[in-house]
């Protein structure tokens, strides 16, 4: 009798029957968006503009509703801090966990453009929601609140979000955040694959943009797009349009032989044309692991290279004032091959590798410039 009187009180030691302190949710669209090119996009986190609907491919504007790349930045004084999300599509795939699918990562600012991963959100979706793929997490609780921390989420990579909100106590104090913490003078531009698009990070901080990002302290808009990073001329045109400081292209993996022999001049040219004042930076594909055993794969990655190669060396002498940089693949996905999940799509340790390959370029190209 001891035993269970003891065991029913329990709850009630523990506090666990106290009810849970009131929320307050902010539409995200009042905080500060970050990382996306354009604002005339047919929803708050899609990553092209309305206007492209009718002149892409199918595939190539489904997968530009994804939200990769894009962040959300605030500073609160809560205790705790937490999300609610709807998502596009609730999207799943065999080679990726949700978590960089279609989770959200929360990092926090320590000073000295340091941003620190707190948390990452497991995307279950609410009970009795399921019509409105509703997620909804805590990341942090038991916080300071004796000051204002910065803050910074990082959208789904795979997935795309339709309405989003950050929720701190009901009394706390939520703003938009400082935002010369994130330098308002330098900005990517990022164009590419799957790859560049995210696939296959475990959480939404590792994609590459979002880590050079970080590293670089500039908002970085991601316009890698799976299995349509294919040099549209239409694409170019409206990316010219994004005030930024480097473009950096990297769609050899969605190209052919001859697409890379017959689109890559045009293409570039019109970066190189339309935004003289701009730095272009052409990156090779990346040797996959198992070219370096499959013979043909061994030779047909290097020759869509070589020819990729070739046009940056016939633009580099039609333009020769240009700000245009070449970059090899060696190395890209790491010293030793480690970096993939299938043979092609990187893991966490492959954008680290792929990071560490591109910020030192980037950060030399923003030092020549001046910024």
């Amino acid at each position: 009798m001891f035993l269970i009187s003891a065991l029913a009180a329990m709850p009630a030691m523990f506090g666990s029957d106290a009810p849970e302190k009131a929320w307050k949710y902010v539409d995200a669209q009042e905080l500060r968006v970050i990382n996306k090119g354009w604002d005339n996009t047919l929803g708050p986190y899609t990553r092209i503009p309305a206007s492209l609907k009718d002149s892409v491919r199918k595939d190539l504007w489904e997968r530009a509703q994804c939200s990769s790349g894009i962040g959300v930045r605030f500073a609160t004084n809560s205790s705790r801090v937490g999300v609610r999300y709807n998502l596009l599509m609730n999207f799943h795939m065999i080679h990726m966990a949700d978590t960089g699918t279609k989770g959200t990562d929360l990092y926090a600012f320590e000073g000295d453009s340091v941003w620190r991963h707190v948390n990452t959100n497991r995307p279950y979706i609410v009970k009795g929601r399921e019509d409105e793929k509703l997620v909804e997490s805590v990341y942090v609780s038991n916080l300071d609140t004796t000051k204002m921390t910065e803050y910074m989420v990082y959208l789904p990579l795979y997935d795309g979000v339709t309405s989003m909100q950050i929720k701190v106590d009901s009394a706390a104090v939520i703003t938009a955040g400082t935002p010369e913490l994130i330098r308002p003078d330098a900005r990517i531009v990022a164009y590419g694959t799957s790859i560049l698009q995210g696939g296959c990070a475990s959480r939404t901080g590792m994609a590459p943009t979002n880590i050079i990002g970080r590293e670089l302290n500039c908002e970085v808009v991601n316009i890698g797009i799976s299995g349509e990073g294919k040099m549209d001329a239409c694409m170019a045109r409206e990316m010219t349009k994004i005030p930024a400081q480097i473009f950096l292209l990297d769609p050899v993996p969605n190209c052919t032989e001859m697409m890379c022999d017959t689109l890559t001049y045009d293409f570039v040219r019109i970066f190189l044309e339309e935004r003289p004042d701009a730095a272009v930076v052409m990156l090779e594909g990346p040797m996959y692991p198992y070219a370096r055993h499959d013979s043909y794969f061994g030779r047909y990655l290097p020759a869509k290279n070589a020819a990729f190669r070739r046009n940056y060396e016939r633009l580099r002498a039609d333009y020769p004032s240009a700000k245009l940089y070449y970059v090899d693949s060696e190395g890209l996905d790491g010293p030793e091959d480690d970096g993939t999940v299938d043979g092609i799509h990187l893991t966490d340790l492959g954008f680290r590798h792929y990071a560490d390959k591109m910020t030192p370029v980037l950060r030399e190209i923003m030092e020549d410039m001046g910024k």
